[in-house]
């Protein structure tokens, strides 16, 4: 692929089972909150779609077709002229999810952060399964699985600041690795505004009454 290419905004549209999914997801938490455990762990189970498995798959990996590096761009840096490597602290997150909302900042598709989904499944262990591999990963859950992405990497010089860090889902993040935007012809992503919905990242599951 050429250099000149136009910057794309994420690797990959988003299919339309991941909106289906998130909300099969949405009405188990409805109906975990109602009481109705058997219907929430229905709806977790067909939220659990092959398709979306496979779009997350079809990102990651060496062999991606999405996945295509267009520049070698700038060197990595000595690791001693690096900044350390720190993720955000709850803080940090909370603000961040002020600014970008639940959703992927790249593709645009709702998110869960992993400290949710591990409620769920402590309440729902049978429907939501989470392995060591990514197939072995109940799909929804991986998809739309909260990362926190540094956009110009500790590698490249990039720091910890909140400007230089943007909520994804998990194929936007890992697809990309380490290398830097412009490697992979992706659009900056906080030069177009992120997307408002009423999806709250079920951030309602077992939240304690205020």
């Amino acid at each position: 692929m050429s250099g000149n290419a136009p910057l794309r905004a994420c690797f990959r549209d988003a299919i339309p089972e991941i909106a289906e999914a998130a909300a099969l997801l949405d009405a188990a938490v409805t109906a975990h909150l109602l009481g109705d455990a058997a219907q929430a762990e229905a709806l977790i189970r067909r939220a659990d779609m092959p398709p979306v498995a496979a779009w997350v798959e079809s990102i990651l990996g060496k062999n991606s077709p999405y996945v295509v590096i267009q520049s070698s761009g700038t060197p990595s840096l000595a690791s001693e002229y690096r900044v350390a490597a720190r993720m955000p602290n709850a803080q940090e997150r909370c603000q961040l999810h002020a600014r970008d909302g639940f959703h992927c900042r790249f593709c645009g598709i709702p998110v869960i952060r992993a400290e949710v989904r591990e409620r769920i499944q402590r309440a729902y262990p049978q429907a939501l399964r989470w392995g060591k591999r990514n197939a072995q990963r109940h799909a929804a859950f991986f998809a739309l699985w909260a990362q926190y992405d540094h956009l110009l990497p500790h590698a490249h010089g990039g720091g910890n600041e909140l400007s230089n860090i943007v909520v994804t889902c998990a194929a936007c993040n890992y697809g990309r690795g380490g290398y830097t935007l412009a490697e992979v012809g992706l659009a900056h992503p906080l030069e177009r505004p992120p997307v408002r919905s009423a999806w709250d990242g079920l951030e309602r599951f077992g939240r304690r009454p205020t």
